[in-house]
């Protein structure tokens, strides 16, 4: 999304960074990628690392929760029923929430991930329920629910209910059982008849615990959608740089080998590498003394070829055209020579000459030549009847020993040496257009059968450097070659005549989308597993692990943790809009549940909580209703008056500042406490308890356990 910039002489307003945390940005942002069946299949997997956390805790729970019961119970014999249900009961739900740990099954089936939560809820909540009654019935005990808000806590931040709102649906229904359970059996026996205040505080009690599942749900998706885009970004920059670099080979080695080449890149990276450490990037010592040494290959050939008529072309077509035609014609040698394992070394004008042999050694470097040789004569009479122009080829070819290595220093330039490069060079010159001048040593390297074979020129007999050294020549024909190989005379248009699907450097959406899947699958979710193995799985990743501590996720370097405990929190008015909510609800119950003698003092500070409760909401969210009022047209730039400007320079400095965010968070906490503390005064209590003894009247003399 494009920035949402509003300027004026007063401020200037920025939501742009802000943007990026929100829910439905995300969201739409995974389907323009195409993520959301990737994002899917790795929430699948974390909500299942999620499950296998619940399991271990809630075995943990359910022993301590048996174990106190048999120790403190003055009626033993009366609980052996709900230490049976609540163990019985446990069983049940991890059978059946691991139905989910079998991913592929869970994956094709993705019904079976929201069917085995809800029935374990509805499970959980039965048994709950199923303990209270029977002890209603059975020992005359009106009994508070025990599991009611641990539950709701689990149907938030454990059951594998990817969808938000199938979560709440689910967090809603057992809410709805529980307060049906408390107005028919607790309310009527602690509670005097029509006492709708008491009860609407039981209701608001389930409203603020599905508030905040909600909210874990939410921020939850927005961060794992965060990181899971963060992520994809990663994976395609590398692939992006990696298909850069292989590029980059290509050309390098297109120009320069790689034996030679290596060097002079590792002498790059390192003296990059100086550099970010604040080094002085300077030259390894010996790198250009190692590609500057000279390289001897004994056993290789040397192909020149030059354009016969280049010179009358150039008086009598106009320089446009002669380029094209000039690169045509090369581009079509480069791919034959691709095909024929023969490496180019440079163009003089129009000469083109090559060798082969080189890098790699190849024992058939003298048939790569002389098919290369052949295969350009084709094309050059190609080139000649589609442009109509009188050229041709005369080529020659020599078997024998070259130096070779790089010169320069600012640019570097690869060549080769030698006496045999300078035979090469003459025979070319002396050649036959149309025909492909060899030696006989290049001769020796061949089949004669399957060449048509002449004897050399008389020019060649006259060469005195062929002469000095005793150079015996040959003409191969291209015209009558029917023995010669299939490849030779073969036309290459494209790359794709040459297989370039088997080159590395070309991109492919399909293996890059097959990569990407890889990657995902590689991407931590925070299991025991993972804890137990994370030096496994950080060999999926390419850059260095940051050395974060496996239980309290804290970074090892007291840099890198002040550096991200300083980050700004751009998500904090979702917090704000939580403590709005929690203190409303906190208020709402305060007034309804206070004696008259303490209602000033609770109005009081019920209005001095909500007031500061209410401004760091409007000072969360002003920026948000600005953007939703203002920034959906980048040219309608509204004026800002000073009030605005401070709550936007206030947002904006409560989010960058740590000290600010957690003094805040503080202040709120105490005020809760405030607020806590006169609910729960003494009087307030003891006149709570004297009611519901009269109320009681002695009918039900039970005892009530449990807690909300």
């Amino acid at each position: 999304m494009s920035e949402k910039r509003f300027s004026e002489d007063v401020c200037q307003y920025n939501y742009t960074k802000e943007r990026l945390w929100e829910r439905s940005y995300l969201l739409v942002k995974c389907a323009e990628l195409h993520l959301e069946e990737e994002y899917r299949l790795y929430q699948a997997r974390l909500w299942s690392s999620f499950l296998g956390v619940f399991c271990l805790l809630h075995v943990l729970i359910t022993i301590a929760h048996c174990v106190i019961l048999l120790l403190t119970c003055d009626h033993i014999h009366m609980i052996i029923a709900d230490v049976v249900i609540y163990l019985a009961t446990s069983f049940v739900i991890l059978t059946i929430l691991g139905i989910n740990f079998c991913e592929n099954f869970a994956r094709r089936h993705s019904w079976i991930t929201y069917m085995s939560s809800v029935v374990a809820a509805l499970a959980f909540v039965s048994a709950d329920i199923f303990q209270g009654t029977y002890h209603y019935y059975t020992h005359d005990w009106a009994l508070d629910t025990f599991y009611d808000t641990y539950i709701i806590y689990i149907i938030y931040m454990f059951l594998p209910m990817p969808i938000i709102s199938g979560a709440l649906l689910l967090g809603v229904t057992v809410s709805v059982v529980y307060i049906t359970y408390f107005g028919i059996y607790i309310a009527t026996e602690y509670y005097m008849a029509y006492d709708y205040a008491r009860f609407s505080v039981y209701i608001v009690h389930h409203v603020c615990f599905n508030l905040l599942g909600m909210f874990f749900r939410i921020m939850n998706d927005i961060v794992v959608r965060s990181s899971f885009l963060d992520r994809h970004q990663y994976i395609m920059e590398k692939i992006w740089l990696r298909n850069a670099r292989r590029q980059e080979k290509l050309v390098l080695h297109s120009i320069i080998p790689p034996q030679i080449a290596k060097p002079i890149q590792d002498d790059i990276q390192n003296r990059l590498a100086r550099k970010v450490r604040g080094l002085a990037a300077r030259r390894s010592p010996g790198v250009m003394e190692n590609v500057m040494a000279i390289q001897i290959h004994p056993e290789v050939s040397v192909l020149y070829a030059d354009v016969v008529n280049y010179t009358h072309l150039t008086t009598t077509v106009n320089v446009e055209k002669l380029v094209r035609l000039l690169h045509d014609l090369f581009v079509r040698f480069d791919l034959a020579a691709t095909q024929f394992e023969v490496q180019r070394i440079k163009f003089l004008g129009d000469c083109y000459y090559c060798v082969a042999g080189l890098t790699p050694p190849s024992p058939d470097h003298a048939k790569s030549c002389v098919g290369l040789s052949l295969s350009m004569i084709t094309h050059i009479q190609e080139v000649r009847r589609e442009h109509e122009v009188p050229i041709n080829m005369r080529i020659g070819v020599h078997s024998g020993s070259v130096i070779a290595g790089v010169i320069g220093e600012a640019k570097l330039q690869y060549d080769i040496w030698g006496t045999d490069v300078t035979i090469a060079n003459h025979l070319e010159s002396t050649g036959t257009p149309g025909f492909v001048h060899v030696s006989a040593s290049t001769l020796k390297e061949l089949e004669p059968s399957e060449y048509t074979i002449i004897p050399g020129t008389d020019a060649a007999l006259e060469d005195p450097v062929l002469g000095k050294n005793n150079i015996t020549t040959f003409l191969i024909s291209a015209q009558t070659s029917h023995h010669s190989p299939s490849r030779s005379l073969e036309r290459i248009d494209s790359y794709a005549d040459i297989d370039i699907y088997a080159r590395p450097d070309i991109y492919r959406s399909k293996t890059i989308n097959e990569e990407l899947r890889q990657e995902f699958r590689m991407m931590p979710v925070c299991s025991f597993k993972q804890i137990f193995s994370c030096r496994k799985r950080n060999q999926s990743i390419d850059l260095p692990s940051p050395g974060v501590t496996k239980f309290c996720l804290v970074y090892r370097d007291s840099n890198l943790e002040c550096k991200y405990l300083h980050s700004p929190d751009l998500m904090f008015k979702y917090s704000m809009l939580l403590a709005w909510s929690m203190g409303c609800s906190l208020a709402y119950i305060q007034l309804l549940t206070q004696n008259r003698n303490l209602l000033l003092e609770a109005i009081v500070l019920d209005a001095v909580v909500l007031t500061c409760l209410t401004v760091l909401l409007v000072i969360s969210w002003y920026k948000k209703f600005c953007w939703l009022r203002y920034g959906n047209n980048e040219n309608d730039r509204h004026r800002f008056g000073k009030l605005s400007c401070w709550i936007f320079r206030t947002s904006e400095k409560i989010q960058a500042s740590l000290s600010l965010r957690i003094s805040i968070y503080l202040f709120i906490i105490c005020a809760y406490n405030s607020v806590i503390c006169i609910v729960l005064d003494q009087d307030q209590l003891v006149a709570a308890s004297k009611k519901h003894e009269e109320h009681r009247g002695g009918r039900r003399g039970g005892v009530r356990r449990g807690a909300a």
